[in-house]
């Protein structure tokens, strides 16, 4: 029947575009969305707050390893499950999950190449990986990249990016990891050998408190989490409000913690430069 006239009118459900899910990220400090490819293009930056996102290993060796001179250490180790941990998630299966997801056999990539044609031994953990906690695999291969450079009289770069610590699936035998990386420094130390720690968005627990916190030079990226236990939980135990912009790399800088930190942009020249610095000064002596 017309209404006022007019012939009917039929609808039509026109079908929407779809958008293809996962395009665009939301910065977690300015709140600002930001295309991903575009996020990419900036090395993973938010281009509005110079907010630095996480970064996986591989694209951090790409940002610091001369291109084709990256050689990879001890691949094919990865964890058992010494303690048959049961949870939600069994260990073997949250293992088997995170393998699948990242590609990686555990959360460290380890290995040697050059930095602006300069001879180092590198090791990355990977927040992508259980957190980038520290397992009886993640410590074993950091001892054994430390133990290289003593043996090849190399300088020694630890990249750290833990929100996980110590790995709670591994109880004890993830906390004797704590120890052994921290033995393996102090040989090279002996030796007379630089040790440079770069601090990365977040690395707190077991790691910062074993090798991430002991460097010859500790280098931070700009608003990056570092510390112990979380602001949150220190609050909650001590009752009392933390000052603005606490446990981030400026605030550990302001108070000695941390010797410098560095824009992801310079931060291969900056190594560069501290190692050049470093044996020139043994040169010297």
């Amino acid at each position: 029947m017309a209404i006022f006239g007019r012939e009917k009118v039929t609808l039509v459900n026109l079908k929407k575009k779809e958008i293809p899910i996962g395009l665009w990220s939301k910065c977690p400090d300015c709140g600002a969305p930001m295309y991903k490819k575009e996020l990419e293009n900036n090395l993973n930056i938010c281009s509005k707050c110079d907010f630095h996102f996480s970064l996986s290993s591989d694209k951090r060796i790409e940002l610091l390893i001369d291109k084709r001179t990256f050689e990879e250490s001890n691949s094919t180790l990865s964890s058992l499950d010494p303690l048959k941990f049961k949870g939600p998630k069994t260990y073997t299966h949250k293992l088997e999950s995170d393998q699948k997801a990242t590609g990686l056999k555990e959360a460290v990539i380890t290995g040697h190449g050059k930095i602006n044609g300069k001879e180092v031994v590198i090791a990355v953990t990977d927040s992508r990986f259980i957190m980038g906690s520290m397992g009886s695999v993640v410590g074993e291969k950091i001892a054994r990249a430390i133990e290289f450079g003593t043996e090849n009289k190399l300088p020694v770069i630890i990249v750290s990016g833990s929100g996980g610590g110590a790995r709670m699936y591994e109880g004890a035998i993830s906390l004797m990891q704590m120890a052994k990386t921290c033995a393996a420094l102090a040989k090279h130390d002996e030796a007379g050998l630089l040790y440079i720690s770069v601090l990365t968005n977040p690395t707190m627990g077991g790691i910062m408190a074993s090798f991430a916190g002991i460097g010859d030079f500790i280098i931070a990226e700009p608003k990056a989490l570092v510390g112990f236990a979380g602001p949150r939980v220190i609050e909650q135990t001590i009752r009392q409000k933390l000052p603005d912009g606490f446990q981030k790399s400026e605030f550990m800088l302001a108070h000695g913690l941390i010797d410098m930190v560095v824009h992801r942009s310079d931060l291969k020249d900056r190594i560069s430069n501290i190692i050049d610095y470093v044996s020139d000064k043994k040169e010297s002596e």
